[in-house]
This record gives structure tokens, C-alpha cells and sequence, in this order.
């Protein structure tokens, strides 16, 4: 009887090199073109925009395990191009990986919310611009998702990208609505110039970690 697999057994590899790894486990030789063109339309609402060298490096290294193969063809006589292919163990990586891999939690690099955090230095006015540009922003993902969720949900096969999009139609709901109300905060508290200036005079002094974790005692 064969031992089951752990994550173990699966090498080290990148999270973008599983990304790739997955989107060609779907079944279909594709080219670099392609690969990017199907992160952009599923992988980019809650993981990850690639560039063409991130997705060609990452195809190398899974070709190195031994992943995936690749076969230059012809096109029109003229042109050629690369297409990629999972391997049966490269289906096995990935396969235990998606089923075995510790969970991790989320870690969010939010920029606009870092820029917000650093309030006490800027103009509210540019504050309010940075925000309705994010709030826009998350409004057209969101029905940009909505588009791509119906796309998908006209192939059997990707049921489960389907669900994935439809959260992310959720987030980015959420994420708008989250920006109209720190909108409306930041009317409230920061609107006056003056006010502003005073914050950058009068900068609240900083306290150790232990003296916030009394706080939480």
C-alpha cells in the first residue's frame, strides 16, 4: 500500500509557482500569452497580477522538477510559439499541496490604508482623492469580477474559480463600501486645513509595545 502524501513530499516552491502549476492543471497546453491572459481574468481578483517574465521564469522552474514540459509548434507556417503542459507528477504536487498546506492566514499589504495611517502628515483633501480613486477603483474590479464569474460559470470545469470570483465580487463590494465610510470619517474629522496643521505641530507621542499591550490586559 502506498504511504500517503504529505506536504513534505512536495518540494519547496514559490506561491506563484503553485499558481501557475494550478492554472495549467485545468488541462489545456497553454502558451505564456495564454497563462497570462487567464491570471488576469481569475488569479488577479485575490492573488496575484503577473508580469510575462514572472510567468516565464516560474514555467522554468517547474519544468526543472520536472512539472511540466513544453513543445514549440508552428503557427500559420510562419510563427511559432511554446506551449506548457502539467506532468502526472506535477498534477500530484499540486494536488497535495492544495489538499495539505498548512493554512496560512491572509496578509494584507494594503497601500492606500497605509497612506491613510500616515494621516497626521498629509492634506485631507488629497486623502479624499487617493480614497475615491480606490473606492472607483474597487468598483470596477467588482463588476469586472461579476463578468468573469458568469464567463466562467459557462464551463463545467471551473466551478470552483466561479465560487472564487463570486467572493471576490463580495470583496470588492465590501472594500467600496469600506472607502465611502473612511470617506465620511475623514469629512468629519479632518476637512478643516487648520486642523491638519495643528496635528503636524503637535505629534502625539509614542508608546513602547508594552504600553499598548496593557490595553489589551
Amino acid at each position: 500500500m502506498a504511504k500517503d502524501k504529505t506536504p513534505a513530499d512536495a518540494p519547496t516552491l514559490r506561491p506563484t509557482s503553485w499558481a501557475v502549476l494550478g492554472l495549467l492543471s485545468f488541462g489545456s497546453e497553454l502558451s505564456g500569452y495564454d497563462l497570462k491572459k487567464w491570471a488576469d481574468w481569475s488569479l488577479r481578483f485575490f492573488y496575484w497580477a503577473p508580469s510575462y517574465s514572472q510567468i516565464y521564469s516560474e514555467l522554468r522552474n517547474l519544468e526543472a522538477h520536472g512539472f511540466a514540459t513544453s513543445r514549440v509548434v508552428s503557427t500559420n507556417d510562419v510563427k511559432s510559439k511554446r506551449l506548457y503542459a502539467i506532468t502526472p507528477a506535477g498534477t500530484d504536487a499540486v494536488a497535495t499541496w492544495a489538499n495539505e498546506s498548512p493554512v496560512e492566514p491572509a496578509v494584507l499589504k494594503h497601500g492606500v490604508m497605509l497612506r491613510m495611517w500616515l494621516g497626521h502628515l498629509a492634506d485631507p483633501d488629497k486623502l479624499q482623492s487617493v480614497l475615491t480613486e480606490h473606492r472607483d477603483q474597487s468598483e470596477k474590479m467588482r463588476i469586472r469580477a461579476i463578468a468573469d464569474a458568469e464567463g466562467a460559470s459557462e464551463e463545467a470545469g471551473w466551478a470552483y474559480p466561479e465560487l472564487v470570483l463570486r467572493w471576490s465580487e463580495m470583496y470588492y463590494e465590501s472594500e467600496r463600501d469600506r472607502a465611502n465610510w473612511m470617506l465620511e470619517n475623514i469629512s468629519r474629522l479632518g476637512s478643516d486645513k487648520s486642523s491638519a496643521g495643528k496635528a503636524r505641530r503637535k505629534k502625539p507621542e509614542p508608546r513602547t509595545p508594552d504600553e499598548l499591550r496593557k490595553h489589551e490586559d
